[in-house]
């Protein structure tokens, strides 16, 4: 959802002819960044353990996938 945030955001920019809108896309993906790293993460991995450190490991952070991770 934050990866699709960011591309609203540039694409506005895109579209609009708005160089600041790129930096607030810059400063969302920081925000955003740092939240999932700071609170989501831990909260995940508290609440579903190995089966959440296994699904970190197959899917790349901020990456889309052409294929759905379909898990173990």
């Amino acid at each position: 959802m934050y990866l699709a945030v960011i591309a609203l955001i540039v694409g506005q920019g895109l579209l609009l002819g708005r160089p600041v809108l790129f930096a607030y896309a810059a400063a969302f993906w920081a925000v955003a960044a740092a939240f999932v790293r700071g609170y989501e993460e831990p909260t995940l991995t508290r609440r579903f353990g190995d089966e959440y450190e296994r699904y970190r490991l197959a899917v790349r952070a901020w990456v889309p996938r052409r294929t759905p991770w379909r898990g173990a």
